[in-house]
């Protein structure tokens, strides 16, 4: 990663692409809250010891009672977001982070697309850090557990209808123990439950023919 500071957001909209290696992780700030460089690399890696094919593949998929739209980088964190998003959009990174060098002052400063931070209901994620992986007993899926590190601090989004995702305190991600084939290829995922019980769940899954996912 040639990039300093915060690269939660690069992470969270990783391309899809498997992940090869991380480097200069002395340069960005620890990738979960609450803990260190090393505690953070291992706690990452808790995950893809699980599933190294899925660790930090972006899945987006919509609840259309709430308009709601999910974001899950697998084994690193979920987003909702309170408004219904093209994948278009949410597969361009925030640009949490700062360039590495400063070879270009002018921007671009990247060879990708980014979205600039904001503070806006309707754009501005509610952010869920990866909390445990594991596999069912049946050894059918692995459950990777994303739990809220602070709230968002912002109104509900009104255009889309005013439900508000505050009460979200854990995302839980179902994904089955059989391994990525298409690694050049997003997978789809539900939302299956999203109750006043504080936990949103969601089943990531192969995409069905003819599925629209822009």
């Amino acid at each position: 990663m040639d990039m300093r500071g915060d690269a939660s957001g690069f992470l969270s909209s990783h391309p899809n692409s498997p992940l090869i290696s991380l480097h200069h992780l002395d340069m960005v700030e620890p990738l979960f809250p609450l803990m260190d460089r090393f505690q953070s690399a291992a706690h990452l890696m808790t995950a893809a010891g699980l599933d190294q094919t899925r660790i930090l593949q972006q899945t987006i998929c919509h609840h259309r009672p709430t308009n709601w739209t999910f974001s899950i980088s697998w084994g690193y964190t979920s987003h909702i977001y309170e408004r219904i998003l093209p994948r278009s959009y949410l597969q361009n990174p925030i640009a949490t982070f700062k360039e590495w060098a400063h070879a270009n002052p002018r921007p671009p400063h990247w060879m990708f697309d980014v979205r600039p931070p904001v503070n806006h209901p309707c754009e501005t994620p509610h952010v869920f850090f990866l909390e445990s992986a594991k596999e069912t007993p049946d050894g059918q899926e692995i459950v990777t557990i994303y739990k809220r590190q602070w709230r968002r601090r912002l109104p509900p989004c009104l255009f889309s209808g005013n439900h508000s995702a505050d009460y979200v305190f854990r995302v839980r991600v179902y994904t089955p123990t059989s391994k990525r084939t298409q690694t050049d290829k997003c997978e789809c995922c539900d939302v299956t439950r999203v109750t006043e019980s504080s936990i949103a769940e969601v089943k990531i899954r192969t995409c069905m023919e003819n599925e629209m996912i822009a």
